[in-house]
């Protein structure tokens, strides 16, 4: 058996465990039991404070000093019980992580001791330093005043000693700095959008809800070995490395037993993760080697993304315990599947409709291909905006690899939804539908039942993917926060929606007249005129056949849809006028905001880059040039050593195989020294440019080329130098757990 060169931290890794759950404990006694949920709150709430808190909660009513103060005596009596002594403001700055500032309940009693104490100011309101996060110019360095407010609609939580208590973020001039603010507003225009929609086929709907069902991917590797890879550690991937001879052409991981250790990793971040009240559903292997995946049921969208941003928090604690370090980086291996983060996706009323799944009556079916047809206008209309709500410097390297959707968004929705949409454009109005006075509608499409069972193939390759009830935005990235693709969805949807009941009233208003007592007629005719003019406007988005060829890619260019690959470039389509309209009617983001965030993210991709190429040119300086030619020297004494033993002729016959990689050697070394200038001095020219924008730009056309060709020299001197000099942990040991 091979001696692994670097140390293995296995199952001697031992800490305490994370939680005190009994392995005989079964899910359901301890599922929430970290959270103070409905349950906690009726039984540390007074009542009349308990229903006005579910008031404030479901029905967005205001929430008053005096609920709010019995609110955190409640919290604090049930925290204490737990063991909790601080408390913070968790929330998710524009750094793609959560941020907290614990304090803990102490206060002077004013005789010179000490009581605890927690008011509802305390829960309501915390002042984190503003100009420390990024704000994109939003804040300056001496503007620092910031506020983070609580978001009732998500529920506290207790980690470890500390109560966390789920909040925006936003300034002391009232812009977001963050990702929950902007979602709650999207969730709230797609909520009043579709609502108004659903009267037109239910008149007792009160609220829609948006949904959304993650599944988490990621990679483990072990501690020792991911502590000796300096690129893993600073930047989330390896910056080189040559493929193992086996990975995963076998194809016999996915799907497969899970290894032992990985096997207890997932039983305790599951337990962790129940405990918070996340609702893991799923486990299990995927493509790659050392790659898992781990998905919830689905969940309210605000909710679900709190729920994501903390599991990614706490499965990085729990694998450590374990002795491994998970990597959610789009891309950390090279010649493999990279991770992502699909997003599924749908609407629901409040009396438990999905809007997005066929019904058993005629204007159930319209209704679903209302809202079927009124989201792909959204994702038409913003395509190269939801692009950008995905795109980053990490997965750009995942995005139209033969392994994830490309880099152009569309939409698939397979065989029986595409053919009931070309129904509803052809046929003769009056055919489609035939009208029974208040007996309501009967449509001519007999096969819509069907839809409630799979009727049709899956498609990887589409970004966009109906999928029975739900749309499936598989694009995301694995180390994203979600909300981020969830604010310009719901928002282009809600903005499709707004359009739509536009349109309908229109029609109603302009043909109710001529159609005296018939206005349920009137109603219908109206809808499915619109329906058939946005099933033609939005008909290029549709497509069904493999993504991933180059044909396609030609193809989508001719239909206009975005097909631009530059991370920075596509940036821009958050600033578009389109875009900045639909934010700012929907009350969603303002253009201050909306060019704000743009610069951090263009300032983000730019030190991300940034970080790599200095990583890069360390290790190929540092490590990499000064280990081959250590094995270069070794080749000529070799050389040297053969001419003093044999005969000319046959010492050059004995020493021409370490003579060619002596030459290679050189070669190789050389074209690396020189590159390493050049990324250099590439990087000294960007980093001389004032605005982020051109700045970002220029570290993707001019600095990240290198980062590909170095490592091409690199990998192949890996499989010269010999093993036991080499001074990094390979991929034939990094992707298989012992």
């Amino acid at each position: 058996m091979e001696t692994l060169r670097f140390q293995v931290v296995g199952e001697a890794f031992k800490k305490k465990p994370l939680t005190d759950v009994s392995s005989t404990e079964r899910p359901a006694s301890y599922f929430g039991k970290k959270v103070f949920n409905r349950e906690k709150m009726y039984k540390y709430l007074p009542k009349d404070i308990y229903a006005k808190m579910i008031d404030v909660m479901e029905n967005g009513a205001a929430l008053e000093r005096n609920v709010a103060d019995a609110v955190a005596e409640g919290m604090k009596q049930w925290a204490t019980e737990n063991g909790v002594t601080h408390y913070t403001h968790w929330f998710q700055p524009l750094t793609e992580g959560t941020a907290e500032k614990h304090d803990s309940f102490i206060e002077h009693d004013g005789k010179g001791g000490m009581v605890e104490e927690f008011t509802g100011k305390l829960l309501v309101q915390q002042e984190p330093d503003a100009s420390s996060f990024p704000s994109g110019g939003i804040r300056s360095t001496f503007e620092a005043r910031g506020y983070s407010a609580w978001d009732p609609t998500s529920p506290v939580f207790i980690i470890d000693d500390t109560l966390c208590i789920p909040t925006v973020f936003i300034s002391y001039t009232g812009e977001a700095l963050d990702y929950k603010a902007p979602l709650l507003r999207a969730l709230h225009a797609v909520n009043v959008a579709a609502t108004e929609v659903c009267h037109y086929f239910d008149p007792s709907v009160k609220k829609v809800t948006s949904n959304l069902g993650w599944e988490q991917e990621y990679f483990l590797v072990d501690e020792g070995l991911y502590s000796a890879r300096p690129d893993l550690l600073l930047t989330g991937r390896t910056l080189m490395g040559h493929d193992s001879a086996k990975n995963q052409q076998m194809e016999d991981h996915y799907f497969g037993s899970i290894p032992e250790r990985v096997a207890a990793f997932m039983r305790e971040l599951e337990v962790v993760a129940l405990e918070l009240g996340i609702p893991c559903k799923t486990r299990h292997n995927e493509v790659a080697p050392n790659q898992f995946e781990l998905a919830p049921i689905f969940e309210e969208t605000n909710l679900a993304v709190d729920h994501n941003m903390l599991l990614m928090s706490v499965m990085k604690r729990v694998a450590r315990k374990h002795g491994f370090r998970v990597l959610l980086h789009e891309k950390p291996f090279a010649g493999i599947n990279g991770s992502g983060k699909h997003n599924n996706w749908s609407l629901s009323t409040d009396n438990g409709i999905l809007l997005h799944a066929p019904g058993k009556t005629p204007e159930q079916n319209l209704r679903f291909a209302t809202f079927i047809v009124e989201t792909l206008m959204g994702v038409y209309r913003h395509n190269g905006l939801l692009k950008a709500s995905i795109m980053s410097a990490t997965n750009a390297h995942r995005l139209g690899a033969n392994e994830a959707p490309p880099a152009i968004i569309s939409s698939f929705l397979g065989r029986q939804v595409s053919e009931l949409l070309d129904h509803i454009e052809r046929a003769d109005r009056d055919d489609l539908l035939a009208m029974g006075g208040k007996q309501g509608l009967k449509m001519d499409i007999p096969e819509i039942p069907e839809l409630l069972i799979d009727n049709t193939d899956r498609n990887r390759t589409s970004p966009f993917a109906f999928t029975g009830n739900r749309f499936e935005f598989r694009a995301v990235g694995s180390e994203a926060n979600c909300a981020s693709a969830m604010i310009a969805l719901n928002s282009a949807v809600a903005e499709a929606l707004v359009s739509f009941k536009k349109r309908v009233d229109a029609r109603i208003a302009a043909t109710s007249a001529a159609l005296a007592g018939t206005e349920h007629n009137a109603t219908f005719h109206a809808i499915i005129d619109t329906l058939r003019e946005d099933i033609r406007t939005c008909k290029p988005i549709r497509f069904d056949g493999n993504g991933y060829s180059d044909e396609w890619k030609a193809e989508a260019a001719r239909r206009g849809l975005d097909v631009e690959t530059s991370c920075p470039v596509i940036f821009e389509r958050y600033l578009d006028a389109e875009s900045v309209q639909m934010f700012e009617s929907l009350g969603v983001m303002t253009r201050k905001e909306l060019e704000a965030r743009n610069e951090v993210k263009w300032e983000t991709y730019t030190k991300k880059i940034q970080i790599e190429a200095r990583v890069l040119g360390d290790l190929s300086m540092n490590h990499i040039i000064p280990v081959a030619t250590n094995y270069q020297s070794r080749l000529l004494a070799n050389i040297e050593s053969m001419h003093k033993v044999f005969p000319t002729m046959k010492a050059d016959a004995l020493s021409a195989r370490n003579l060619k990689l002596v030459e290679e050697i050189a070669e190789r070394t050389s074209s690396i020294e020189t590159q390493v200038e050049e990324l250099v001095a590439a990087r000294k020219v960007a980093n001389r440019i004032a605005d982020e924008h051109q700045k970002a730009i220029a570290y993707h056309d001019t600095v990240a080329p290198f980062l590909d060709s170095i490592r091409r020299q690199i990998d192949k001197l890996e499989l010269i130098v010999d093993d036991a000099c080499w001074p990094l942990p390979k991929y034939r040991e990094l992707l298989f757990i012992r």
